[in-house]
């Protein structure tokens, strides 16, 4: 069994421990009750079945999506 979690950015935070995030210009609705001391409007973070599971730094972010891309490029 394979798990995937995906890399967004933080768009707003909402209210009852959720956050707005964009990733590839879709916009979504996520829980971040897990980190929700750490994020920021702004922040990247990785989720995984609707939850902000991880704060990344913007550097780790880009490679992380840049890895993605070269997968779906060679598909």
């Amino acid at each position: 069994m394979m798990c995937l979690s995906v890399v967004a950015q933080v768009k707003k935070i909402l209210k009852n421990g959720e956050a707005e995030v964009e990733l590839s210009g879709v916009r979504k609705v996520i829980n971040i009750d897990l980190l929700s001391d750490q994020i920021s409007e702004g922040d990247w973070v990785l989720i995984h079945t609707g939850f902000a599971i991880a704060k990344l730094d913007e550097q780790k972010a880009g490679e992380m999506l840049e890895a993605i891309a070269e997968l779906d490029e060679n598909t």
